[in-house]
């Protein structure tokens, strides 16, 4: 049970830090896209934020 957990959190990580990027493209949003490449929890949460908004 731990190792899906782990992989359920690497696969939410990974989405998160994917959505946000393709965000931060697709709006240019140059200035957030690099504050979330030096500092990845803000990508991860804003990549969340967006797939509940």
């Amino acid at each position: 049970m731990g190792s899906l957990f782990a992989i359920l959190f690497w696969a939410w990580m990974f989405t998160a830090w994917f959505t946000h990027i393709f965000t931060c493209f697709a709006e240019q949003a140059w200035g957030f896209l690099i504050a979330g490449a030096i500092m990845f929890p803000i990508a991860i949460f804003h990549g969340t934020w967006v797939w509940f908004t």
